[in-house]
């Protein structure tokens, strides 16, 4: 029997699903979380789809047996490698997950030109085509790989001119061809939309899915009967496979939260305090 107390089990390959947790925390402040960061791996955007089910499958183990009531894929290469996965390995929790924000950006589109900015394995997952077949609604939709991109974000370096012409070279050949949307198709993304802005102006909408994400979660907790009940204290656990000062620091600088890490390592395939 999961219980209401229990906290949102939010994971990504490193700092980026902070972003989602950010907005969960907006709409669902009473409720507890464990952020797990699996840093060790990170970038999980050019690993094979077998590589990131395993891991993925992993990561839920541990955060199912420290009492998360729903798991949170706060990664959109791991949602569209192993959300399936997940689901039928872990049927007794729901498991909400990350999909590309092709919609909303072919409703909002006014020239029918959408752009998305992913990793490779994102764009190479099943999840992808099928929503841009039941979702772009006749617009054109422009794919763009970003290498590189989650390593700048992960060490920080999210306005450095280095960042800003890699962002330029990723997003001017979109704009280019006609694009004024733009998906943010990895949770890392959002933590450089002003240097994006810097670079697009403000003519052109930048779109991602975090704050439909938490609303997403706020239904599956109603609707399983999971709420946390009033009065309840709310707990924040951080816990990253990599070394904990980075994700104190991007904790600190991305949500404004002081946090203690904690350290985790991986073992025969799951992960342990370390």
């Amino acid at each position: 029997m999961r219980d209401p107390l229990g906290p949102i089990g939010v994971f990504d390959s490193g700092v980026g699903g902070l972003s989602v947790l950010r907005a969960l925390l907006g709409a669902l402040p009473a409720e507890s979380y464990y952020y797990l960061a699996d840093s060790a791996n990170c970038p999980y955007g050019s690993r094979s789809a077998e590589d990131i089910r395993r891991l993925s499958a992993g990561i839920a183990r541990h955060l199912i047996v420290r009492g998360a009531k729903v798991l949170v894929v706060a990664c959109n290469t791991a949602s569209a490698a192993a959300l399936a996965s997940l689901r039928e390995a872990f049927p007794l929790v729901p498991v909400i997950g990350m999909v590309p924000a092709v919609k909303p950006a072919a409703e909002r589109t006014r020239t029918g030109v959408v752009g998305v900015l992913a990793t490779p394995a994102t764009f190479g997952g099943r999840l992808f085509s099928e929503v841009v077949e039941r979702h772009a609604h006749g617009a054109r939709v422009l794919s763009q790989t970003c290498h590189g991109l989650v390593e700048r974000i992960e060490a920080g370096d999210l306005d450095s001119p280095a960042t800003v012409g890699l962002l330029r070279s990723y997003v001017e050949p979109l704009l280019e061809a006609g694009a004024d949307t733009l998906v943010l198709g990895c949770t890392h993304y959002p933590f450089v939309v002003p240097a994006l802005r810097s670079i697009v102006g403000d003519g052109v909408a930048l779109v991602e899915p975090s704050e439909a994400i938490a609303r997403q979660t706020a239904r599956v907790l109603a609707r399983e009967g999971l709420v946390a009940p009033d009065g309840a204290v709310p707990t924040r656990i951080y816990a990253t496979s990599g070394p904990t000062g980075p994700l104190e620091e991007s904790v600190a600088r991305l949500l404004g939260i002081a946090c203690r890490a904690v350290p985790l390592r991986w073992r025969s395939g799951d992960l342990f305090d370390a």
